[in-house]
């Protein structure tokens, strides 16, 4: 399934896309896509409402409107830095023996095509195509893959904007660098694993204003989203609606010579194969 939330922001209503044209609302079915639906196994029983709709023909066709985070604002959005080899490589830093942890604001979320706002004091913006899992149940002291797998509602892309002055030297807590208002737009869609044949070997890219920055596959990953999963789950509980941002590869700006940061007026379009695309305008400090 492929699901979304569509409206304006803050009153977005759960839906499940059915094909590029039409979806299934579901609004009456759950209030959101939150905590308490994926901890109440919501997935499944969503399963047997939309076939049974599309089935009736009980769809809507997609208009112009705005296109929300295809979750609500999680427990916690939890980030692993450094988890693409040939990312660690551009930016001269080691590869990790063990995932890097830090954490980012929940309400940095945003929809895939909201507006980015560059943060007041702000020298170094710059973007970051990332794989997003989505946890569907609560998770702690995970022992296998496979026990991680069924932890897992599904995945969705998001660009893990930072500002890298603010990240490095500023105390070298990267937290700041990371959880500006507008600094996580997710979506469009959730795909549940069904949909994806290999989450190991997906495309992915970024363009700033029609130039391609970023291109990268995450079969460079370094630590799986079956091993960060069980992984987290050894240091803290993972509750049902937590994001998990699993890295970037190759081409940020912080990676260039000179270096290349974001600036008011560019346009940041990216996408990983088979979850959808993103695109949003850069616009400046309040």
């Amino acid at each position: 399934m492929y699901l979304m939330r569509l409206g304006a922001a803050g009153s977005e209503r759960p839906v499940v896309r059915v094909n590029e044209t039409t979806y299934v609302d579901v609004s009456d079915v759950t209030a959101d896509f939150d905590e308490a639906f994926f901890g109440s196994g919501g997935l499944e029983s969503l399963r047997t409402t939309v076939d049974e709709r599309v089935a009736a023909g009980r769809t809507s066709t997609f208009g112009d409107e705005r296109i929300g985070a295809p979750i609500a604002r999680p427990h916690q959005i939890l980030c692993i830095g450094l988890n693409y080899s040939d990312h660690a490589a551009e930016t001269g830093q080691a590869v990790p023996e063990e995932p890097i942890l830090f954490t980012k604001s929940p309400n940095t979320l945003v929809g895939p095509d909201d507006d980015v706002r560059i943060p007041r004091g702000s020298t170094k913006p710059d973007w970051e195509v990332e794989l997003g899992i989505v946890i569907g149940s609560r998770a702690s002291y995970l022992e296998s893959g496979a026990e991680a797998a069924a932890a897992i509602a599904g995945y969705t892309v998001v660009n893990d904007v930072s500002e890298r002055a603010f990240q490095i030297e500023r105390g070298g807590q990267w937290s700041k660098g990371k959880s500006a208002e507008t600094f996580n737009p997710t979506g469009p869609w959730l795909v549940t694993p069904d949909e994806i044949p290999d989450v190991k070997n997906l495309d992915m890219w970024l363009d700033v204003s029609g130039t391609r920055r970023q291109t990268g596959t995450t079969s460079t990953m370094i630590f799986d989203p079956l091993f960060i999963v069980q992984y987290l789950s050894q240091f803290l509980v993972l509750e049902p609606g937590d994001l998990i941002n699993t890295g970037t590869p190759p081409g940020v700006g912080m990676g260039f010579d000179p270096q290349v940061w974001l600036q008011p007026g560019d346009v940041m379009e990216l996408g990983i194969e088979g979850l959808g695309t993103q695109r949003q305008n850069v616009i400046a400090p309040r």
